[in-house]
């Protein structure tokens, strides 16, 4: 591990912890390294080889490279990072949220070592990061919950066994990890051995542990979650809370506190229900109580045990900075609020822009440089992010680039400066979820607060094409611009579109800042003889193969499965036809384009 020093800050929380690790990547990373610096606490950075040069790394007062490329080889390597805590000699460690941030193991390595581990203890996340223990738990401080299993399935026959029971859709969970990763919904009971194995296997690359569990997918709830904080001095208080209900694949897209439209008696019972659950278990830190709301009523869904994506909109209402609070209590002071449900100020608005193509709702990971990044400096606009111009966001990991954190004195100003904010923010270089954002803030099921967890993706319509955001300017002049169009003083373009027997979603780009840029062509395209090329759609990893040479197949069904920046891709057949030339194996990496197979339409 090659270490880099960068010099030394004075002492720091009530004198309590002069240097903090940081075990974590990208924005929230930045974000604590940030706090550490106000606070006078030197910062340690961790990064693989692919972030070498990353923002964090480059904020941070010292910087510890521990080698290789996939997360397995180092941010989620435990020994590694103690190791590199120790020799730098940080009395602290802060894991962030994701990898080992929920790893009870890694808590314990880290006060083993004598190390301050900011968070609960590895008990405490042990009982409460394992999903379906928490659900006991929630039983016995009589929080209310849906349905769901006790124990860890391991077959298909496990699912459709609660299915009959209970009826669908059932969710199949990842039991130790969070953030939508390891989750997958069985709407019947012929999709149970995919999705089974599907969330096993997501689960197992991004949280280290495949064991899943199951609930009843209540299919017109809204996710509202809380916050709460404890100190050891035996203060638990909740601080509000938050909707999180507008969500594609199980995860966030636009989040705001406090949750619009919910009647402030059940407010408070979720708030007193959580610092119930907070009591229970004897917790210390910040945490976050998750329940579904349908009906006036609301049920336990999990709670995570670490500081959360969304905490910036909680902070924007409240005043605190969260991340400082967590110092506060990791060096052993009392908590600065000592009251549950402080009355928030204004209303705050969190959209997620991530490196992925929304076009036509499929959004597909697309890592690539940032060639341009501009965020408006406007009243109440904030934005948390791992990325500076000329940055690349890496296929390897999450493709989140930063949080837009918007704040107003009331919803409808919020969600006014928001659209103004994401109308002038530039991304060049990458598609992002600009578009995405813009479809929902401005959809009138969101001004009425009339969404659910399933509104996105069954309600909101996504163009095909929604903008362009390349970087370069070379080829611009190809083929005389006859695929581009100027709407309200916008340049977009319009992709070159694949044959009728090609598979792959077509690749059409996203936002990008005005002024010049190449034009993308869609991935795929019709092959000899009529037959379509079945191309990536993104730079990935093929983790499965679901056909061979001589197959037939049918409109929908799945042909390939390619896994990008922690999140699987299937790939699907636009065409009733006969599979041929199928050249990768599972474990092969692709880039965007890269010929998978040919379907000949019947």
């Amino acid at each position: 591990m090659a270490q880099v020093s960068r010099g030394q800050a004075g002492r720091g929380v009530a004198g309590a912890l002069s240097k903090v690790l940081v075990a974590n990547r990208g924005e929230i990373a930045v974000r604590i390294v940030r706090t550490l610096a106000e606070h006078g606490i030197a910062s340690v950075a961790v990064h693989s080889d692919a972030d070498e040069k990353a923002l964090h790394v480059r904020l941070a007062d010292e910087s510890v490279a521990l080698p290789g490329t996939a997360a397995s080889e180092n941010y989620l390597d435990v020994a590694k990072i103690v190791r590199a805590a120790q020799e730098t000699g940080a009395d602290a460690v802060h894991p962030g949220y994701g990898f080992l941030a929920e790893n009870a193991d890694f808590a314990r390595a880290v006060t083993a070592a004598g190390l301050v581990f900011i968070g609960p203890s590895g008990d405490t996340i042990e009982v409460m990061g394992e999903k379906v223990a928490a659900r006991r738990v929630a039983a016995e401080a009589g929080v209310p919950q849906v349905p769901g299993t006790t124990e860890p399935v391991t077959s298909a026959d496990e699912v459709r066994a609660f299915g009959a029971a209970h009826g669908y859709p059932v969710a199949v969970k990842a039991s130790f990890g969070g953030g939508g990763r390891g989750m997958r919904t069985v709407a019947g009971p012929d999709e149970a051995d995919d999705a089974l194995a599907a969330a096993r296997r997501e689960a197992g690359a991004a949280f280290g542990n495949s064991e899943v569990y199951l609930e009843r997918y209540l299919s017109a709830a809204r996710h509202i979650e809380v916050q709460v904080f404890a100190d050891a001095h035996g203060n638990a208080v909740w601080l509000g809370d938050r909707d999180c209900s507008v969500q594609r694949r199980h995860q966030k897209l636009v989040e705001e506190s406090p949750a619009p439209g919910l009647p402030d008696e059940l407010r408070a019972e979720m708030g007193e229900a959580a610092v119930r659950l907070v009591k229970a278990v004897g917790y210390v830190g910040a945490g976050t109580v998750e329940y579904l709301v349908e009906d006036g009523r609301f049920y336990f869904l999990e709670m995570n045990t670490r500081i959360q994506v969304e905490h910036p909109v909680t902070e924007a209402v409240l005043g605190m900075d969260l991340i400082a609070e967590q110092l506060r209590v990791a060096a052993g002071e009392p908590l600065s609020v000592l009251a549950s449900g402080p009355a928030p100020r204004g209303h705050a608005i969190e959209c997620r822009i991530n490196a992925e193509d929304p076009a036509g709702g499929l959004f597909l990971p697309s890592p690539g440089p940032i060639h341009a990044l501009q965020v408006p400096m406007r009243p109440g606009v904030r934005f948390d992010s791992g990325y500076e111009s000329g940055d690349e966001v890496a296929p390897q990991y999450d493709s989140m680039i930063g949080k837009l954190v918007v704040w107003g004195p009331d919803r409808v100003t919020a969600i006014r400066r928001a659209l103004a904010a994401l109308d002038e923010m530039v991304v060049d270089g990458v598609p992002t979820t600009v578009p995405a954002a813009q479809a929902v803030l401005s959809h009138p099921d969101f001004a009425g607060v009339t969404f659910t967890t399933r509104w996105l993706e069954d309600a909101v319509e996504f163009p095909a094409v929604v903008g362009v955001s390349t970087g370069a300017d070379a080829d611009d002049g190809e083929e005389g611009g006859r695929d581009e169009v100027w709407v309200g003083g916008r340049r977009y373009v319009i992709p070159f579109f694949s044959g009728a027997g090609a598979a792959a979603p077509v690749e059409s780009p996203a936002r990008r800042s005005r002024g010049g840029g190449t034009k993308r062509k869609a991935a795929g395209g019709p092959g000899p003889g009529g037959s379509g090329a079945v191309s990536s759609p993104m730079q990935g990893t093929v983790i499965a193969v679901k056909v061979a040479d001589g197959d037939a197949v049918t409109v929908g069904q799945i042909l390939f499965v390619v896994e990008a920046m922690k999140m699987e891709n299937p790939v699907r057949s636009t065409v009733d036809g006969t599979v041929g030339d199928v050249g990768v194996a599972v474990g092969d990496v692709v880039t965007a384009g890269s010929p998978l197979a040919v379907v000949v339409p019947a």
